[in-house]
């Protein structure tokens, strides 16, 4: 679920993750042939957009063939006639929902989010109706080597050289947020740095959040978005449901 992590993060079971690992691979695998399509060719080095989703893609543990397939798929002309779309709404409970899509069937798409946002007791609205609650900005995941130890405070030093807006400190990982247009000095310092990245990409951050107390309340927001992110033509969902520490944890139960 995308959304920003001091917000939002919610522990996924192994096993839920192992049931939709097939589907994120599509997915990944989708935006790596478009990439490659419409991003400037095959080479990463060249091609931002094609670096950003093999990095995603290693992220998610797709073999190296996947990636080597996708590439060659979209570099021969294959990668189908998508259209990159965007979908806001709402949630129960008033939580703001934006939905990115690669589609090559626009009037499929948005006949299944209106379907989605209905049967779960949310609404779909027009273009505009909740954009304006969220910041795009590029987040960066660091895990932490405990055979490289990191000097917090001279990385982040570094860091804000590059562009840094925002560095969340924790024990096993370091998160990185910068603006839009400062993703790539970040990226590459981060490469630079020869720092263990788990994920970069661009989110969708949330200006302000909804707070919900009631699990049974967490639970139907949950539904919506998990319909969601099932859905072929959807990439990523953003939202701005806030969860307490003792609603996460009764989730988790």
């Amino acid at each position: 679920m995308s959304g920003h992590s001091k917000w939002s993060t919610i522990k996924r079971k192994k096993g839920a993750l192992d049931a939709k690992r097939s589907k994120i691979f599509t997915k990944l695998i989708k935006e790596i042939t478009v990439a490659v399509k419409e991003g400037g060719g095959p080479d990463p080095d060249g091609n931002p957009r094609l670096r950003l989703a093999i990095q995603a893609s290693k992220a998610a543990n797709m073999p190296k063939d996947n990636i080597e397939r996708a590439i060659k798929k979209g570099e021969g002309g294959d990668a189908g006639d998508y259209t990159e779309v965007t979908y806001e709404g709402y949630a129960p409970h008033g939580v703001a929902v934006f939905v990115e899509c690669l589609t090559d069937n626009i009037n499929r798409t948005v006949q299944n989010l209106r379907t989605i946002f209905n049967k779960n007791n949310g609404s779909l609205g027009t273009n505009g109706s909740v954009d304006f609650l969220f910041d795009r900005k590029g987040v960066f995941v660091v895990k932490r080597d405990p055979e490289k130890p990191l000097n917090d405070e001279e990385l982040m030093l570094e860091l804000i050289d590059a562009g840094a807006e925002e560095i969340e400190f924790e024990e096993e990982y370091v998160t990185i947020y910068s603006a839009m247009e400062d993703f790539g000095a970040l990226q590459k310092k981060v490469e630079a740095l020869d720092l263990e990245l788990e994920n970069a990409e661009l989110q969708r951050i949330p200006q302000t959040t909804v707070k919900v107390e009631d699990p049974d309340a967490v639970r139907s927001v949950l539904k919506l978005i998990d319909a969601m992110e099932d859905d072929d033509d959807v990439q990523k969902v953003y939202h701005n449901l806030e969860l307490s520490d003792e609603v996460m944890a009764e989730l988790e139960s």
